[in-house]
């Protein structure tokens, strides 16, 4: 393949590399006013035209601009539960780290849209500090997700230090980290980087990647180089209209992580962000497609689809659903309907698991 060294960070970037249209430069400048624009070698190598399934990621959109009823900038309600900067507690066993709002690349989709972008900034260190103190201070708290932004944005002596504090917390016992660096940007994931995410408590990886094309050698080096450290890997992925949403590029996507010894965790409904609309997936869409793939693929590769519900209410499960209690029936993945014993389980003999 050949491999793209420039970053696009602009419109006139975009139009050179005929990634858009002249014509169109004047609704492109409207929508790089509002929202930030980059496209990272990695993936620019990754494109074909404009609208294929890596371009439709992060190459603007005249429609991004219009804006649904139903869209709102705190889509998820991160702003109602910050009680201090960079802090977001919504759950009350885990809270959110936001130490920066920068990314290697900015998703079109994104549901911090309004925030992220390379003036976003770094919290400072005395901004940090009063984050991780009102974390030190609160016990009930086991959990910490460092988000943004992307957190593989920072230097090896920051990443360190904030895991470092964190690690040394006695009542936090897990922390995850949670990036799009090992396939937008894999040349940062340095080894220096990887050491930096170190800890003697349990720290996990969770990788965002939408389509299998995103695991290139390259991005594959750089996610060995974390396991290489006993850091496991899990992966999320955005249900997207145009980039995901058929069952064989699904399943090429969730397997592709499986081959990379990477966890699928959760296959997120689309957060209701301001100018996202073209990227809606139906829930019940959503539902047919997993359950499409129920009995195809291995369970190692099966994710949970979720729900982030509006306005900061929490993450659920949203199916497929197989059992019908009120009914006393259970579907197989072929959609077979069986009946159930009192209790829930089968009349029939047991079968092999896989």
């Amino acid at each position: 393949m050949n491999r793209i060294k420039s970053a696009i960070n602009g419109i006139e970037g975009l139009i050179a590399s005929g990634l858009a249209e002249g014509a169109d430069r004047d609704a492109l400048d409207a929508v790089a006013a509002r929202y930030a624009t980059l496209i990272p070698p990695a993936f620019r190598a990754l494109i074909g035209r404009p609208d294929d399934a890596i371009g439709r990621q992060v190459i603007p959109h005249p429609d991004e601009l219009s804006v649904a009823a139903h869209e709102v900038a705190d889509p998820i309600g991160d702003d109602a539960f910050s009680p201090v900067p960079g802090i977001v507690h919504r759950y009350a066993d885990r809270a959110l780290l936001k130490p920066l709002l920068v990314c290697p690349l900015y998703c079109r989709f994104c549901f911090r849209r309004e925030h992220v972008g390379p003036g976003g900034g770094v919290l400072d260190e005395a901004a940090l500090q009063r984050a991780l103190d009102w974390l030190a201070g609160r016990d009930t708290i086991s959990e910490v997700i460092l988000t943004g932004g992307d957190p593989l944005m920072l230097s090896p002596r920051r990443l360190a230090r904030i895991v470092q504090a964190l690690d040394a917390m006695p009542h936090i016992t897990t922390i995850r980290i949670h990036s799009r660096v090992p396939v937008a940007a894999p040349e940062r994931l340095t080894e220096a980087l990887a050491d930096a995410m170190q800890a003697e408590g349990a720290l996990w990886l969770v990788l965002h990647a939408n389509h299998a094309s995103e695991f290139t050698p390259e991005a594959a080096v750089a996610i060995r180089r974390v396991q290489a450290r006993a850091i496991p890997v899990l992966g999320q992925s955005v249900l997207l209209r145009g980039v995901n949403d058929d069952e064989a590029t699904l399943e090429a996507l969730l397997r592709a992580m499986v081959r990379l010894r990477i966890k699928p965790y959760y296959l997120h409904q689309l957060d209701a962000a301001p100018g996202t609309s073209r990227f809606h997936v139906p829930i019940e869409e959503g539902r047919r497609l997993l359950a499409g793939l129920r009995g195809r693929v291995t369970g190692l590769a099966w994710p949970t689809y979720v729900l982030d519900i509006p306005d900061g209410h929490g993450k659920v499960p949203i199916g497929p659903e197989y059992v019908d209690a009120a009914a006393g029936t259970v579907r197989d993945p072929a959609g077979r309907l069986h009946r159930l014993a009192p209790g829930g389980a089968r009349l029939a003999g047991a079968h092999a698991r896989g």
